[in-house]
């Protein structure tokens, strides 16, 4: 399951793109045909969601290394 795509998501616009042109063909949609595109864009999505997630942890730790300096400065007062 993947989030829901638009055209205004820039890092795998091309998958999106490739997968709504297989989806055209209903036949091809609903035999598989289109499997290797939605694969590729499930790649492409969980590998831009890991690297958000690294991102936001980073920030979190520093977030958190900072309140706990500032604690310590007001402790220490």
């Amino acid at each position: 399951m993947h989030p829901q795509l638009s055209d205004k998501r820039l890092v795998c616009r091309d998958f999106i793109k490739a997968l709504e042109e297989c989806h055209s063909s209903v036949w091809r949609k609903f035999t598989g045909g289109c499997n290797r595109q939605k694969d590729e864009l499930n790649h492409c999505l969980r590998t831009e969601r890991v690297a958000r997630s690294a991102q936001n942890r980073e920030i979190a730790k520093e977030r958190k290394a900072k309140t706990e300096q500032a604690l310590k400065d007001f402790r220490s007062q």
